[in-house]
């Protein structure tokens, strides 16, 4: 894989504070006064605005223990919008260091709900607009043959949902700032919630959360109180791929500052999703494109010596069950042979490292492998 050169690296990193920065400055009025507050053990930021009725109304910013959001909210007065530069530095981004950007339909709807609040209430991006931004955080070029997509993919906790004591402006109202067609799809299970919209031309968004409960749930929609009137529908494996997300950058305008899950995270559960899809025509077009995507990732991550990151993701799933650990060594033994042949020696050596035996994975055929 060919190696992004360090200078357009420390544009991106550079780009991605001031694009958080400017966010963060816009989003939040200078009239407000920033509070603390404990839910549940953890303290959070809040902004406190003064309302027409003389009292006030309370919106939620982020936790106290994460050191940016803090240092925002004690810069806030000398935090400045830098558009025209913000545009230059994504413009060189995509021109000289070849990094993707998404499709102009695309950039716009995850800039608009940006700025709706999403990622503020701990939303994360998923799917492959996410996939779009590993390029840049791990700083590798990727195939842009598995970044192609025409829909857009959204998830958030529900208990987080439920207790950031927040909401988005209504979702609908959001996406039709960028295309007027946009319209609710009602469930199948439940014509009363949305958890998917369209547009005319037949681009999609949808809302996702983790299903962590029973198999009754599986189908039903979920409300969600801080999506602004969309619902989410449950999956399963969900939890693990957007537990501890990351900070990105979107290449698209002045840059869209977003969360999503670490590259590790990402690899391993499109390992475990590819096995899983359904038979069909598309069913089998996504699993190939998951397999392309996870193979991708966990390559670059080892030739950037991220190996042991991988192998914790790994390992984690691995033991989460009897289902995840099918998943997971069946689409291993699908992948391209001269992939495995790189993947499945650094992962046993990466496990030995974290002190733990790879036979307790079924590496123990490769543990001992040279490397090449």
């Amino acid at each position: 894989m060919q190696q992004i050169p360090h200078t357009y690296q420390t544009l991106y990193s550079e780009l991605a504070q001031r694009s958080l920065d400017a966010a963060f400055s816009t989003e939040f009025n200078i009239g407000g006064r920033f509070v603390t507050a404990e839910v549940k053990g953890r303290r959070y930021w809040y902004l406190d605005l003064p309302s027409p009725d003389g009292g006030k109304t309370r919106r939620y910013v982020g936790p106290v223990d994460d050191p940016e959001i803090t240092r925002r909210v004690e810069n806030f007065k000398d935090l400045k919008a830098d558009i025209k530069e913000r545009r230059k530095l994504v413009s060189t981004l995509v021109r000289e260091a070849y990094l993707p950007r998404p499709e102009r339909k695309t950039g716009d709807i995850v800039q608009a709900l940006a700025e709706a609040g999403f990622f503020r209430l701990r939303g994360v991006l998923v799917g492959t607009v996410a996939y779009q931004c590993y390029p840049a955080v791990l700083g590798v070029r990727l195939p842009s043959t598995s970044m192609v997509t025409g829909d857009a993919d959204f998830a958030q906790f529900h208990s987080i949902s439920t207790a950031v004591d927040d909401k988005m402006p209504p979702v609908l109202d959001t996406l039709r700032q960028v295309d007027p067609t946009f319209r609710e799809i009602p469930h199948q299970d439940d014509r009363r919630f949305t958890t998917q919209y369209t547009s005319r031309s037949g681009y999609r968004v949808e809302f996702l959360t983790p299903n962590t409960g029973s198999a009754d749930y599986e189908g039903h929609p979920t409300t969600m109180p801080a999506l602004g009137g969309a619902s989410a529908q449950p999956l399963r494996f969900l939890d693990f791929l957007i537990f501890e997300p990351i900070r990105a950058v979107l290449l698209h305008g002045a840059g869209v500052p977003v969360t999503v899950p670490s590259p590790e995270r990402y690899a391993i559960h499109k390992l475990i999703i590819a096995s899983r899809r359904r038979t069909d025509s598309d069913g089998t077009a996504k699993s190939r494109k998951d397999k392309m995507q996870a193979a991708t990732i966990m390559e670059a991550m080892i030739e950037q010596r991220q190996s042991e990151d991988l192998a914790d993701a790994f390992m984690e799933a691995y033991g989460r069950g009897a289902a995840w650990k099918e998943a997971i060594r069946k689409t291993l033994s699908q992948i391209d042979h001269g992939t495995r042949e790189t993947v499945l020696p650094a992962l046993a050596r990466a496990i030995r490292k974290l002190e733990r035996d790879p036979s307790e994975f079924h590496l123990e055929d490769v543990a001992a492998a040279p490397k090449p």
